[in-house]
């Protein structure tokens, strides 16, 4: 546990968390489970206990703000082709060695916080510049889910939708209060082993896969999931063949899942890119097991890229990177061909927003 000082944003108080009998306070939100004296952080350094409750301490502060492409999240069957504002905070509850937003998840200062906004400035702002949805993104929004819930109503009561991009460590009851809220989520599967998670992530898979059947069977929040294959760690084909066969068995064969390449950072430099085939094998073995979409990421791959009818082979949706380059959907989002149904979030045309970032500034912090 770290102590609390220099603790920037405002701070709101949280609700799961309960008192031990050796006076600390154990916060609820996570598996983690941290138990807190006064004046003390949890291992994701945002939420803290002061007093005799646990705050959230970066409440209307940002890491940054920008206009990405839905896709970059990555959502391939939610509003295709639309921009979405993202936005992250700081701080996060796991602990992952190859953390691609390391300065970001793992800051120890809030320097990083330096774009302000309230849930409605957000709002506003997401309305003026034409984005479809607002997601929670860079790091995971469960360590700030007052913050992302409040923006998502906001957001929700003028037509926009909200978009969380997590790992999905939460436990059940802030877990139904947060899925609540949203209107898609990508949830990151970062290994299919007890090992890699505890050893890589400083965490445990059941939670997760709790969280991604939660999600899938007892929501109507649209899901998609994605993973970094990470060479030696988790690309061997026993790990996905069994990680994409639990996929079928406990979630079924719509859910798109995404294979992503990794590259060296924060503590594995050592460990070299992942082969782009290595993906196209992963692909291989997801769609063997049944899996209809499986798409790759961070590598061209125009196979791994395009959505296809599973019953006639028709292509729905054509792409060159973001970019939307063919689209074979009706208005009511079924093949043009032959009339099934695609699984997902779609309108009757496709958004033409391209690959485009915008980063933006909301308001400095003084």
């Amino acid at each position: 546990m770290t102590a609390v000082s220099n603790i920037g944003g405002s701070v709101v108080p949280t609700r799961y968390w309960h008192r031990l009998n050796d006076g600390r306070i154990q916060c609820d939100l996570c598996p983690r489970f941290c138990k807190l004296r006064d004046g003390q952080r949890g291992l994701c350094y945002v939420r803290a206990r002061e007093g005799d409750r646990v705050v959230l301490t970066t409440y209307g502060r940002s890491s940054g703000f920008a206009i990405d492409p839905i896709e970059k999240k990555p959502l391939d069957h939610f509003l295709p082709g639309t921009p979405v504002l993202s936005f992250g905070t700081a701080g996060c509850n796991l602990a992952c060695r190859y953390c691609q937003n390391w300065d970001i998840s793992k800051a120890k200062e809030f320097d990083v916080l330096a774009d302000e906004a309230s849930p409605g400035r957000i709002a506003e702002v997401v309305v003026e510049l034409g984005c479809r949805s607002v997601a929670f993104t860079y790091n995971d929004p469960v360590i700030f889910m007052e913050y992302a819930d409040d923006v998502a109503d906001a957001c929700r009561a003028v037509g926009v939708k909200a978009v969380a991009v997590t790992a999905g460590y939460i436990t059940p009851e802030p877990r139904r209060e947060f899925f609540s809220h949203l209107d898609a989520a990508n949830i990151d599967l970062k290994g299919f082993s007890e090992a890699f998670y505890r050893r890589l992530c400083a965490g445990h898979l059941e939670p997760v896969l709790d969280t991604i059947e939660y999600a899938c069977n007892d929501t109507d929040v649209w899901v998609e999931l994605t993973t970094l294959v990470i060479p030696e760690a988790n690309d061997s084909d026993d790990e996905i063949d069994a990680m994409t066969t639990w996929i079928a068995e406990h979630v079924g064969l719509d859910v798109p899942l995404h294979f992503t390449a990794f590259h060296p950072d924060f503590r594995m430099l050592d460990t070299p890119p992942t082969p782009p085939d290595a993906l196209s094998r992963a692909r291989e073995i997801a769609t063997g097991n049944g899996l209809r979409y499986v798409y790759t990421g961070n590598v061209y791959r125009p196979d791994g890229q395009t959505t296809t009818c599973h019953r006639c082979g028709a292509i729905l949706i054509g792409r060159m990177g973001y970019e939307i380059t063919r689209w074979g959907l009706d208005a009511e989002g079924n093949c043009a061909a032959c009339g099934e149904p695609l699984p997902g979030v779609f309108e009757a045309h496709p958004g033409d927003w391209g690959s485009r970032r915008i980063p933006l500034r909301l308001g400095a912090v003084a």
